[in-house]
């Protein structure tokens, strides 16, 4: 006799494998988008207008500002105050292009500042305001407002980008697939039975992997509730508890020139098993340089993932660039979409996964720094 973990483990699987065949139709049936990039081994080409990068003025590069009292916890803070020095580096590499540049944190004065500086840019690399990352919406209005043209994502797209369950919902809208959810305000909330196992619990709003530590994925939901409980009590926000997606993790990057929108991506290969039965993403990993590298994606699955990500990227409302991070059913072979960031750590260092992963197609960081100054320096 069948029982009911066996009938329920059937019946997964029977929709997993419809969702497989429903998905190869859709890719089929896809109009074929503004630019697949091929194989790392052949290097793409980015709009770089160096004429047009003499058109500009002041270019100022916006950080966060953090102090850790405005953090619940140490994860949280250290996740967010590299960002000053990524600044920095990123007004080096500026400067060298000779274009006058510098950096401002935003914080209480930071409005006040540019409308006194008046610069023909705003590089915006601000993560989180008063150590909320909800609030970093501010910026782009902000701007908007004052009329200063800025880079990355605008004030819809980081509203999309900053919840996790509207991301979600907006992912399955587009016919993108996501793995099943459920999102929980408040401690204590069952968790629905019907989600899957194993289970992965996060912050519906944080980067940087902030709550996912080596022990992150349960494999019961006992377990995940009281990570859900902890987590809810500790950072006072609320979190999506998610179905947990055995199979290759890829790292996937679009970038918009101006002329086309090219996708990148790169299939981590881990060095261990995080848990010692899965393979992901821990904040712990970025202490560990050897955690994982990078490889190839193979076709047919890079198309796959190259239109999908297309479609996510104009239905999230992201601008410029962003970065998907991506799970492959190993049995349906199906890509799911997990988490999108729009405005992902931008910067030179070989540790950011946007210019690891750019690095392995050729593209340096200031190839892509040059392609974006000057697709905005073109309107000058």
């Amino acid at each position: 006799m069948i029982g009911i973990k066996d009938l329920l483990g059937i019946k997964k699987k029977e929709r997993q494998l419809k969702e497989a065949e429903l998905h190869e139709q859709e890719v089929k049936s896809e109009e074929k988008q503004e630019s697949i990039t091929p194989k790392a081994h052949k290097k793409p080409r980015l709009r770089v207008d160096k004429e047009a990068l003499k058109n500009l003025g002041l270019v100022v590069v916006a950080y966060s500002h953090v102090e850790r009292e405005m953090f619940p916890t140490e994860e949280a803070y250290y996740a967010e105050v590299e960002v000053e020095d990524r600044a920095k580096e990123v007004a080096e590499r500026i400067e060298k292009m000779g274009v006058q540049v510098k950096t401002l944190p935003g914080d209480p004065y930071f409005l006040t500042n540019l409308l006194v500086d008046k610069p023909s840019l705003v590089l915006n690399l601000v993560d989180t305001l008063k150590g909320m990352d909800r609030l970093q919406t501010s910026v782009p209005a902000a701007l908007e407002l004052s009329n200063l043209p800025y880079t990355g994502a605008g004030m819809e797209g980081m509203v999309i980008g900053n919840n996790r369950n509207l991301t979600k919902r907006l992912l399955m809208a587009y016919g993108i697939p996501t793995p099943a959810f459920q999102f929980i305000r408040r401690s204590n909330t069952a968790i629905r039975d019907d989600l899957g196992l194993p289970l992965i619990v996060k912050l519906n709003e944080s980067g940087g992997s902030v709550g996912i530590d080596n022990h992150a994925v349960k494999e019961t939901i006992k377990d995940a509730q009281r990570k859900v409980n902890k987590m809810v009590s500790t950072y006072k926000i609320p979190v999506i508890v998610e179905q947990f997606i055995d199979g290759p993790e890829v790292t996937v990057v679009v970038f918009d020139d101006g002329a086309k929108k090219s996708v990148f991506m790169g299939q981590k290969v881990f060095r261990k098993k995080t848990d010692g039965k899965h393979y992901f993403t821990s904040f712990e990993s970025y202490d560990d340089i050897k955690a994982y590298t990078y490889k190839s994606v193979e076709e047919p699955l890079a198309s796959k993932i190259s239109q999908l990500a297309i479609r996510a990227f104009r239905g999230l409302q992201h601008k410029d660039y962003a970065k998907f991070d991506v799970r492959v059913d190993s049995e349906t072979n199906i890509p799911y979409f997990t988490d999108s960031n729009p405005n992902t750590a931008f910067g030179p260092d070989m540790g950011l996964p946007f210019t690891e992963v750019l690095a392995m197609y050729g593209i340096s960081f200031d190839e892509v720094l040059a392609s974006l100054l000057s697709k905005y320096a073109r309107t000058i």
